[in-house]
């Protein structure tokens, strides 16, 4: 199972008996955002400590996407995990504390579309079911499957995703409904993926929507539907976000570097090792790699600071794997 983040408590006792300074404090790595890019994020942590004999630190935090650049954007974090790109309030939110980052593809993600294992009338759904489902229109109004489509059963759905703060909840909204965070408000939220397959899997009638780790992990309690997208039904896996035939639910997944934070001490080693060891670890933890290329370009942008998103503050659905590494390459 993917790990619950357990809450980590650091007490530095400073002064005691008139005042007795701590030195050689333990540097610490602050990570918080995605709970996509969480599983990846915190496998390297692992290792990371282990490669350093616990002289340095790293704590990882869920509080999604949108909470995660909260705090990046405010310089309470070293990095943000986003399962998008940075938007342009967030850049402006950065721009204005002074913040300056590096972006930093390290993955794909197949965001998985699933039902309760006991739901034996859907294994393909297309992209207009799932925007009728989901558009803001069918909250009080679209609650039964025989709704969506006259072949399904006239039994109620119940619906489970990521909460607003989500990138999942994002990417999903814009490219099943067409606007970011435009969906209806009657579902079962959460920031934390786990209470999601929970859902899903204890309910005939769930349905619901994660990053593929999660449902890989789960493959037992939740099925995977085959999503249309204009020419036939596709199953998320390596093959189909590879050639790009998974549309329009694949996408990169980042983590973005605070430039000043990278100067202190174990921030650049985390970093370095992360894209050093990045690829097996993505791949150990059921994501997609990226081309050994891009873990490279994304240390050149570190060591010569080249700062700032190739997004322009937009996010874009449908961007293929080699369409994103030229796009990187260009900052």
């Amino acid at each position: 199972m993917l790990k619950f983040l357990g809450i980590e408590i650091v007490v530095v006792l400073g002064a005691l008996l008139g005042g007795v300074s701590v030195v050689n404090a333990e540097p610490i790595v602050k990570i918080d955002g995605s709970s996509t890019v969480y599983p990846i994020t915190e496998a390297v942590a692992e290792d990371f400590q282990i490669a350093k004999n616990g002289a340095v630190k790293v704590t990882v935090g869920i509080s999604g996407t949108g909470g995660g650049f909260k705090k990046f954007c405010r310089g309470e974090i070293d990095i943000a995990n986003a399962s998008r790109p940075i938007s342009k309030k967030e850049m402006d939110n950065c721009k204005a504390a002074g913040v300056q980052y590096v972006e930093m593809p390290v993955a794909y993600d197949a965001l998985t579309v699933v039902v309760n294992p006991r739901n034996d009338w859907v294994k393909d759904i297309t992209v207009a079911e799932l925007k009728k489902i989901w558009e803001p229109g069918a909250q009080g109004k679209i609650t039964r499957w025989n709704q969506v489509n006259p072949a399904w059963p006239d039994d109620p759905i119940n619906l489970y995703g990521p909460g607003a703060d989500s990138g999942t909840f994002d990417y999903f909204t814009e490219a099943i409904v067409g606007k970011a965070k435009s969906s209806r408000g009657d579902f079962t939220a959460s920031e934390d993926d786990n209470v999601l397959v929970q859902g899903v899997a204890s309910n005939k009638n769930g349905l619901g929507f994660f990053g593929f780790a999660y449902y890989f992990e789960n493959q037992k309690k939740v099925k995977a539907l085959a999503v249309d997208g204009g020419k036939g039904g596709i199953i998320p896996s390596i093959k189909t976000v590879e050639d790009g035939s998974y549309q329009p639910l694949s996408r990169p997944i980042f983590i973005y570097v605070n430039i000043k934070a990278a100067e202190k001490s174990g921030v650049k080693e985390f970093v370095e090792f992360y894209m050093e060891k990045g690829s097996a670890l993505v791949k150990e933890v059921k994501y997609f790699p990226l081309p050994a290329q891009a873990y490279t370009t994304n240390l050149e942008h570190l060591n010569k600071k080249k700062l700032g998103t190739v997004f322009n503050g937009q996010s874009e659905v449908g961007l293929k794997i080699d369409e994103l590494l030229k796009r990187e390459a260009s900052l």
